[in-house]
């Protein structure tokens, strides 16, 4: 097939791609409880608008993927679905969670802006099909096994199945066993697809390292972050938290709240220096 390139997405009123400004989607890894949620989403909020940043807020209403079976999973798809409409409500931003099962596609799609595919499922031909039916962006997470070009696959899928707004994400390739690492030429790379996210705080992670769940090494968000804008992604995916040891969700790369701002302040001069080079 003649792979088309869509250059711009769109999730609510935010467009993200070529000729528009870095974007920043954000939030916990998983709903903890609707006051929670909704705490982050305006904390994030009123950070990203003193910088002009435009935000999408992210937090999943189930994590299907967790190490063991003990692990916290979040409120389900009901619950879920129902603080993140009280987000929009009471905070009015764009919204973003992941789905694991065709099934649970259109209720999303109802209620969300974004419906995002986990990287470990970023093959499944119906749960891709299922997203692109709802009419709403979709977000693939690159699988960690993927090169950049077999997501060309994903992208045939996707337009196949009547859909021509969606990402990519980068967020790490395998690396021996509970070890990732970044080629930042992925992103480039998978533009010639569409706009393309970067996932700084998964790509720290050590998956399955912890045991029962992902250790990490919050400390390289940074650092890899800053390539990643460097390298031209067309926005920045993190998952944010204001007592991040205490996250019921990957407490070792989630990022702490009173930093958001500082680092922000300093991705957003190497935007800019890109896009005056």
């Amino acid at each position: 097939m003649d792979h088309m390139t869509s250059k711009v997405a769109q999730i609510g009123d935010i467009r993200i791609g070529q000729g528009h400004p870095l974007a920043l989607i954000a939030g916990p890894c998983v709903i903890e409880s609707r006051d929670h949620t909704l705490k982050m989403a305006d904390a994030i909020r009123r950070i990203c608008n003193e910088l002009s940043i435009p935000f999408i807020f992210k937090a999943s209403f189930d994590k299907a993927n967790r190490s063991s079976f003990h692990g916290f999973r979040g409120p389900g798809l009901d619950e879920g679905l129902r603080i993140m409409a009280d987000v929009r409500q009471h905070v009015s931003v764009p919204l973003l969670s992941d789905i694991h099962d065709a099934s649970q596609a259109k209720p999303a799609g109802d209620v969300l802006d974004c419906l995002q595919i986990p990287a470990f499922l970023c093959r499944q031909t119906d749960l891709l099909a299922a997203a692109a039916r709802t009419g709403r962006c979709v977000n693939v997470k690159k699988g960690q096994f993927l090169s950049p070009e077999e997501m060309s696959n994903v992208a045939d899928k996707l337009r196949e199945s009547g859909c021509n707004n969606f990402l990519f994400t980068e967020r790490g390739t395998f690396f021996g066993y509970n070890r990732l690492v970044n080629d930042m030429t992925a992103i480039p790379r998978m533009q010639t697809y569409c706009p393309v996210v970067f996932d700084a705080t998964h790509s720290c992670q050590q998956p399955g390292g912890a045991g029962t769940q992902s250790s990490g090494q919050r400390q390289f968000v940074g650092p890899l972050a800053a390539a990643a804008i460097a390298a031209g992604a067309d926005a920045l995916f993190m998952e944010v938290h204001d007592d991040p040891d205490k996250a019921k969700s990957d407490p070792a790369t989630v990022y702490p709240l009173d930093q958001l701002s500082n680092l922000l302040t300093g991705l957003l001069r190497i935007a800019e220096a890109r896009s005056d080079s």
